[in-house]
């Protein structure tokens, strides 16, 4: 039996649609500082075969569930496999239906991880830190100086 899902922007999703939620190390930036945090965000589909063909990535883990056992009504529910310390990511809730719906149009990634399953077994790597809050400064210095010639007609 499936369950619509009382969103307004998601009247195709149901409780039962499938979905990848990870668990990723993340950095924040605070006071010159950098600090590690533990951040719940949902993979598409694309990106969880990207992961699941070794390249490194900041998940620990990747759990498979479905929309209703994440997020029911109008709260956000923290899965069992997931510490109490992990927050939830920006923009959770439409990044969840998003990601859903990519598994919508590619079935065979559902394949890579079954319902309920907790895959661990990634290529955990925090090498190329993910500072969330970083600030683009753009300087003079950024600037591409071209050669004489690129505007000209020759």
């Amino acid at each position: 039996m499936t369950i619509a899902i009382s969103y307004s922007d998601a009247p195709d999703l149901t409780a039962d649609d499938y979905v990848v939620i990870g668990l990723a190390t993340c950095f924040v930036k605070e006071d010159g500082e950098i600090h590690q945090i533990e951040v719940i965000e949902p993979i598409p589909s694309a990106a969880l075969e990207a992961v699941m063909k070794g390249i490194p990535t900041s998940y620990k883990l990747a759990y498979a569930t479905t929309l209703g056992s994440v997020f029911n009504g109008d709260q956000l529910l923290l899965p069992t496999d997931f510490p109490e310390s992990s927050q939830f990511g920006d923009e959770f809730v439409p990044r969840l239906f998003a990601a859903s719906r990519t598994y919508k149009r590619r079935e065979s990634a559902k394949s890579l991880i079954p319902l309920e399953t907790t895959y661990t077994d990634l290529k955990y790597s925090t090498e190329r830190k993910r500072i969330l809050n970083a600030a683009r400064v753009v300087t003079k210095e950024d600037n591409v100086k071209q050669h004489s010639h690129t505007h000209k007609v020759l």
